[in-house]
């Protein structure tokens, strides 16, 4: 037992490279909460590995009594056996290494090893990531749990929920896969590192990684919302006049903003110029779509804005997307009002019902009119009256009005 426990520490801290010392103390907690039991029924042990040679002894921790001993003493008259100066009242540690201790250890080794490891892996996760936090790292396909993906980094293991992906993508084993890390996990047993690719820090450092003049602190990113998988929108703007800043995020013949779209499985992109004046911002965010004014409402942190018809459904997007997303960009309320044809008179109406009225009852518009300002509508109203009161309406043509009810009963 002595030499495969040696070996495994070996191998543990070559291929990990955690100190012999962490692996140790590890085992020999592990061994004593596991073989308690089976050492010795006192309140106090003590389990020792030896690093070099991978012996396991144990110690009961006991006080020496003259007499009638419980389980955490130990009668003067064995104890000076093996210890001749040993005095009543004195605390020894008596060695109670059991037989079989190889075996109870053995079976708690390579437990023990795995927990070292992991803990391990967590504080040197936590130490070797904590500056790539809210940063892109890279790593290759592992496993599945579930819906998550585990994910090697070499160092540490990290995962991508499920929640964090990007609706639609696939990935197989061996894939590479870049996320941004969102937060290092030390306290549960899971992964250490939590990756995401749907947060808008992603898009934010893709762009980053793409774009010189960000990096160069020249153009700066003001904002970013996203819907992951569908649209982003993103707010630029520029230190130096001279530099365009959202020609300098699409590049030459969209090269840059095209290699951010293939990362992120086509998910369209509108890049907004950045505006101090919210009123000129609001109307940059909602483009394609262009609205006719603006009016702020600074008390309830609301812009409402105004839209032609023709602009309205531009406007919203496909299922409100466009100014949902502007608002979140904007950090403000979007309220869209459209305005539309000029509203209908009541003379509009009376001649639209007129005309419609001559056509249906085959009279002439000036006999129409006379009808319907006396409320007859239609031929259904005319009916219900009858020839005889339709002819008393003042000014109207009785022999036009007795030949249209002719004709109408003629056609029935």
């Amino acid at each position: 037992m002595a030499n495969v426990l040696l070996a495994m520490l070996q191998n543990i801290e070559q291929e990990r490279g955690i100190s012999r010392e962490h692996l140790v103390a590890a085992l020999e907690s592990a061994i004593l909460t596991a073989a308690r039991k089976s050492i010795h029924p006192a309140s106090q042990l003590k389990v020792k590995v030896d690093p070099d040679t991978g012996e396991i002894q144990a110690w009961a921790i006991l006080e020496v009594v003259e007499s009638n001993p419980n389980t955490d003493q130990l009668l003067y008259s064995r104890a000076v056996e093996k210890f001749p100066d040993v005095k009543v009242g004195d605390i020894i540690e008596w060695e109670v290494t059991p037989r079989n201790f190889g075996r109870i250890a053995a079976q708690t080794a390579r437990q023990a090893i795995m927990q070292q490891l992991r803990k391990a892996e967590k504080m040197m996760a936590s130490e070797e990531f904590a500056s790539s936090m809210n940063q892109i790292i890279s790593g290759k396909v592992r496993q599945f749990d579930g819906g998550n993906i585990i994910i090697d980094f070499q160092k540490a293991q990290g995962v991508l929920p499920v929640k964090e992906k990007i609706p639609g993508e696939q990935y197989m084993v061996g894939d590479l896969i870049n996320a941004v890390l969102i937060k290092i996990d030390v306290a549960s047993s899971g992964p250490s590192l939590i990756v995401s690719r749907t947060h808008p820090d992603f898009v934010r450092r893709l762009f980053e990684r793409e774009v010189s003049e960000i990096r160069d602190g020249v153009v700066k990113i003001m904002n970013v919302a996203r819907e992951a998988g569908s649209r982003t929108k993103i707010s630029v703007m520029s230190t130096d006049p001279r530099i365009d800043p959202v020609g300098s995020c699409v590049g030459i013949r969209g090269n840059r903003v095209r290699a951010v779209t293939d990362e992120l499985n086509n998910e369209r992109i509108d890049i907004v110029p950045y505006d101090q004046d919210i009123v000129k911002y609001c109307l940059n965010a909602l483009q394609p779509a262009k609205a006719q004014s603006v009016e702020v409402d600074e008390a309830k942190h609301e812009l409402i804005v105004y839209v032609s018809q023709e602009q309205s459904k531009l406007v919203f997007g496909k299922k409100a997307q466009n100014v949902r997303l502007s608002s979140k960009l904007l950090n403000w309320n979007i309220t869209i009002r459209t305005i539309g044809a000029p509203m209908e008179t009541m003379e509009d109406k009376i001649k639209k019902a007129t005309q419609e009225l001559a056509d249906s009852f085959g009279v002439s518009l000036e006999c129409a009119d006379k009808l319907v300002r006396n409320g007859y509508l239609t031929l259904e109203g005319l009916s219900a009256a009858g020839r005889d009161q339709v002819c008393t309406v003042e000014g109207i043509d009785a022999d036009e009005i007795c030949a249209a009810f002719d004709r109408l009963e003629a056609g029935n």
